[in-house]
């Protein structure tokens, strides 16, 4: 046990009286000051069963738990708190985290005290604030007492990765009576289904399937839904917003006649699009279609010119197009990156190529063209896809000559001037075969 000596001086007066003589002077004792020193003693809390790792995400709640040894002596209530070293600094003019970042319950020697609260203060014009804490419950002193603190975080808790938390014990008085340390950290959890991507893919029949991401990339993809069958009916179908798990996410589909029709979005992944309507004819003259993921979209036309189409308003899905510039025949695959920012193309030399889009409305669409990799030309097929592990970052998935399909995870590539482009990364790895059923994957 930690000991925290307090010297506490008491002054004893001890008088000795000696005998009187006449003539003489009376004699006394000399008064004596003596210390007598009290220790107040501070005990330990020590954590049962090593370091948590707390996934911020969908995996469910895990348990700490540390017991804490009090020093002889200690009565009444207790009051406790376990601090992160974190500080939270103001995003966006509140805080980075929600209150309810962390879902916690308290129990004390197996009795269960309910919902703990949390507290997440945040630095806001430079004042001094207290880390974010936990409030333990009020309990009874005894000599040791068994802590468990559940924790079931969500992805914004990644804002308060730390590898150890404090712990505090205090009496009736707000004297420590007990401290220690826990090892506590938070790392990537399976991200909710609004950060989770989503791949469809139709078959020879004319079914489309969805592929609802999991949060794993060692197995990126849950078992295939099917959406329904008809399909076969387009000649071109693009997401224009990016599909996600949960049924997030909006297409554009030319028939044979080459009318265009739009799929809104649901949030429903058991029935993930809304019914078509007809947003017009004579899209024909494209040999692809891109959505660029704002809601609009880009289309190549047969001498390769690329024409934008803004996201419209009013019920009216795009504006009257814009020309963007010649020379796109060179790439023969386009498609949009899962993060909905911008396009990516092959070239005839296998070359990917990424277009960053500007966002500026009207201007120009993208920003110049940056160089992604080499060896492309080895896919049928290419997919960008919104997040498929758990970084954050967009995904893209690729189809060989054997039906094998194959994902790349997102990295950011460095730019000038401190920015960063979210690109395909340089390293691949297996999904599964049996994709060549397939003839048409986005």
């Amino acid at each position: 046990m930690a000991r925290v000596p307090t010297a506490v001086v008491a002054a004893a007066l001890i008088a000795a009286v000696a005998p009187v003589t006449f003539g003489g002077s009376a004699a006394f004792a000399a008064p004596a000051m003596q210390a007598a020193v009290t220790t107040a003693e501070v005990g330990t809390v020590v954590q049962d069963g090593g370091p948590v790792a707390v996934p911020a995400g969908e995996e469910g709640a895990v348990a700490l738990r540390f017991t804490a040894s009090l020093p002889t002596g200690v009565q009444g209530p207790l009051t406790g708190v376990l601090r992160l070293p974190t500080t939270l600094t103001e995003l966006a003019g509140s805080s980075p985290v929600s209150e309810n970042v962390i879902r916690s319950t308290c129990s004390v020697d197996g009795v269960a005290y309910g919902e703990c609260r949390w507290n997440m203060p945040y630095v806001h014009d430079m004042q001094d604030v207290d880390p974010p804490s936990l409030d333990l419950p009020t309990v009874t002193a005894a000599g040791t007492l068994a802590y468990t603190v559940t924790l079931d975080a969500d992805a914004s808790a990644l804002a308060l990765i730390d590898k150890e938390a404090r712990v505090e014990l205090k009496d009736s008085t707000g004297a420590v009576v007990a401290r220690g340390t826990v090892g506590l950290d938070f790392v990537p959890g399976t991200p909710p289904p609004r950060l989770r991507g989503t791949v469809h893919a139709r078959d020879a029949y004319g079914v489309l399937w969805r592929y609802e991401g999991t949060g794993d990339v060692t197995r990126p993809f849950a078992a295939r839904k099917r959406v329904g069958g008809g399909w076969n009916a387009y000649t071109a179908v693009t997401p224009v917003r990016s599909a996600r798990a949960d049924g997030q996410g909006s297409l554009v589909a030319r028939d044979r006649a080459g009318v265009l029709w739009y799929y809104a979005g649901t949030d429903d992944p058991s029935a993930p699009f809304a019914p078509r309507k007809r947003v017009g004819g004579g899209w024909n003259v494209y040999t692809a279609l891109v959505g660029v993921g704002d809601g609009g979209l880009v289309a190549r036309d047969k001498e390769g010119v690329l024409w934008r189409y803004e996201p419209g308003y009013g019920g009216v899905p795009f504006t009257p197009r814009q020309r963007v510039g010649g020379g796109w025949n060179t790439y023969t695959a386009l498609t949009m990156n899962g993060a909905g920012d911008g396009v990516l193309g092959r070239d005839k030399d296998g070359a990917l190529w990424k277009y960053e889009r500007t966002g500026i409305i009207p201007g120009p669409p993208f920003e110049a063209r940056q160089r992604v990799g080499g060896g492309w030309n080895i896919y049928t097929a290419i997919a960008g896809a919104s997040d498929l592990g758990r970084d954050r970052n967009p995904d893209l998935v690729a189809r060989d000559r054997n039906g094998k399909l194959w994902l790349y995870q997102g990295v950011r590539k460095p730019l000038p001037h401190g920015q960063y482009s979210l690109v395909p990364g340089p390293t691949r790895s297996v999904v599964g075969g049996g994709w060549n059923t397939y003839n048409l994957i986005f």
